[in-house]
């Protein structure tokens, strides 16, 4: 194995069958071979397998089926209500938003877009305003910005045709998985174009959610701002 001697064996597999999922060797929703294969294949046991695989079914980056295996996970509504969207109604309900896509455009990134994105200032960068809803009213205005080298021509879909789970559409389109996000949550004040949206005064309270999302391989692939009219929903994350 290429990775440094020192590492535990079960972190030098781990490290070696999430490099493969990054470079698309196995597809979202597809079968991983057996741990017997695995361990034989990189010359250890199986026990070092099964924790390998154990700690990328810890990341959700692969499902474990009682009797059927190791599937590579796969973006579903499941994955997004519980792992990506936060916001909970104030009596305790779940539930994804809808969506409506204002507008999808391309252009230089701004230094600030290249800084989050962790690409060279001037880069392609799409970028998508959105509204989503809950329980029939709009409650966020998200802006979306992505780098453009990793969605070759998504400004050029119909508008009508993006997904609400745009995770799902960068997965199957663009081979892209999104791994993980870190969220920044700040209390912010509405601008009249948001409060509009919302059904707000402008200046109002409204409830700031920045996410940075990364692929598989580490990188940027989604910057991510959302305000929120929190008026009856709450934020809720577990703490473990």
């Amino acid at each position: 194995m290429e990775t440094p001697k020192s590492r535990p064996l079960y972190v030098q597999v781990r490290e070696t069958l999430l490099r493969r999922l990054a470079d698309g060797h196995w597809r979202a929703g597809s079968a991983l071979p057996a741990e017997p294969a695995i361990a034989a294949e990189l010359g250890v046991s199986q026990g070092t397998a099964r924790r390998a695989l154990d700690d990328l079914a810890k990341a959700n980056l692969v499902v474990r089926r009682q009797g059927k295996g190791t599937f590579v996970a796969e973006h579903t509504r499941e994955r997004a209500l519980f792992h990506f969207f936060h916001l909970v109604g104030d009596g305790g309900k779940r539930a994804l938003p809808g969506s409506r896509v204002l507008s999808v455009k391309a252009g230089p990134a701004t230094r600030e877009e290249a800084r989050r994105l962790a690409i060279p200032a001037g880069a392609k960068a799409v970028r998508l305003h959105r509204l989503r809803t809950l329980d029939g009213r709009v409650a966020i205005v998200e802006r979306i910005v992505l780098p453009g080298a990793l969605y070759d021509g998504i400004e050029r879909l119909d508008r009508a045709s993006l997904p609400n789970e745009l995770y799902k559409l960068y997965e199957q389109r663009y081979g892209v998985s999104v791994a993980h996000a870190a969220e920044r949550l700040k209390a912010a004040t509405a601008g009249p174009e948001d409060a509009a949206h919302l059904g707000l005064r402008s200046g109002s309270p409204v409830l700031e959610i920045d996410r940075t999302a990364y692929a598989l391989d580490g990188r940027v692939c989604e910057w991510r701002v959302s305000r929120c009219d929190t008026s009856s929903h709450h934020y809720a994350a577990e703490v473990v």
